[in-house]
């Protein structure tokens, strides 16, 4: 806060030749969903089911969802001022009514949840109005995004009249419209694009709290067993797994999905952008499994319900993490993209057998198996990026 306690909001497209990063007050917010995700995985963890992995990311959308809304109105008005400051510590606090209400969001503490969720689409909505109304040229967009986040508000505030599981249906909706509002901005967006530094590296950001979900996975797992050959092979696994995921994700962030955008090519951005949400999904549920894999590495046979999460959320993250990289590659319509993004579905495919087949396989050799496929795909990853380069 540098430049006075109070600034109207100012459109910031014109920053694109500079390196913009997250600023302190968007780190100290981030810390609010760090404290959300660990509560998502621990309910996962606690109904390792279909019912319970669905409910898992029924409440997981949300929050990201909210996420997101704050990350995009950042990188386009942020401001740092006084009053910025006070409305993100406002929105602090509804996010954290919004996870005080995760541990029966589905139930005795829907309408907690689904009221803290309104808060928080008012508190936007406000931000977009004041911006709006400060930078006339940004006006049309940001009553694109004031009527889109509304309209999904409504829902949800009609859920609260409505039993379960009536409530559920209108909360679906609600994030249907939003999920759908960036579709209708057209040249809007294409004018006032999104800072190309900036949303690269937020996206990443909240990758990196959701990977650490899989590296205390491994720690909690390990810290409540004896330590033997299996435990530590286990652990060894996960980690693994995490760091070739944080390969294969970082070692491609590059603004291309952004770029595709001042062509007009929204569709794909927004494909680029909603996989991650898919992808967080995924490194969660990835994170919980492993912690239940180290706790029966020493038994046989791992139940199948938790087979399928580890192995559904790793052959779901390398899926995804191939449409993300196909995304950066579109508009330069490079033969190394496409073969990348093969190497990831390939090895998506393998672990996606496993789930079916490994019936018969102990958690050990189970887990030993997929950190293989990830780290033979990141060799892979790094022997055609270096045939590439001598090549061109």
């Amino acid at each position: 806060m540098k430049k006075g306690l109070w600034q109207p909001p100012r459109l910031r497209i014109g920053e694109e030749h500079e390196e913009r990063r997250a600023t302190w007050l968007e780190l100290f917010y981030d810390l609010v969903f760090v404290v959300a995700i660990a509560e998502l995985s621990h309910n996962l963890s606690k109904d390792v089911s279909l019912a319970g992995f669905v409910g898992f990311v029924a409440l997981f959308i949300p929050i990201w969802w909210c996420w997101i809304g704050a990350t995009f109105y950042a990188t386009l008005f942020d401001t740092d001022d006084l009053g910025d400051r006070l409305l993100t510590l406002l929105q602090m606090s509804i996010i954290i009514a919004l996870t005080v209400n995760l541990h029966h969001g589905l139930s005795t503490s829907s309408h907690g949840f689904a009221i803290s969720y309104i808060a928080a689409r008012c508190i936007l909505i406000i931000q977009y109005l004041i911006a709006g109304h400060h930078v006339p040229k940004a006006r049309p967009l940001t009553n694109w995004y004031v009527k889109g986040c509304s309209i999904g508000a409504v829902f949800w505030l009609v859920s609260l009249l409505l039993p379960i599981p009536w409530r559920f249906g209108f909360w679906t909706l609600g994030l249907i419209v939003e999920f759908l509002t960036p579709l209708g901005t057209g040249q809007l967006a294409v004018q006032i694009p999104p800072n190309m530094s900036h949303v690269p590296e937020r996206m990443g950001l909240f990758t990196i709290i959701v990977l650490g979900e899989s590296v205390a996975a491994v720690v909690r797992g390990v810290a409540e067993k004896q330590w033997d050959t299996s435990s530590v092979l286990t652990a060894i696994s996960g980690v693994s797994i995490a760091f070739s995921f944080w390969w294969l994700y970082f070692d491609s962030v590059d603004t291309s999905p952004l770029e595709t955008m001042k062509v007009g090519k929204i569709k794909i951005f927004l494909t680029w952008l909603y996989s991650h949400l898919l992808l967080a999904i995924s490194l969660a549920a990835i994170g919980v499994g492993v912690e239940h894999i180290i706790d029966k590495s020493g038994v046989n046979i791992l139940p199948g319900n938790e087979r399928w999460l580890f192995c559904g959320g790793v052959a779901l993250c390398l899926m995804v993490l191939s449409i993300i990289n196909f995304t950066t590659c579109i508009l330069d319509k490079m033969q190394k993209g496409r073969i990348l993004s093969a190497y990831r579905l390939g090895a998506g495919s393998f672990v996606l057998f496993l789930a079916v087949a490994g019936s018969k396989l102990s958690p050990v050799v189970l887990i030993a198996l997929v950190a293989c496929s990830c780290m033979v795909t990141v060799a892979l990853d790094l022997l055609t990026k270096s045939q590439f380069s001598v090549s061109s």
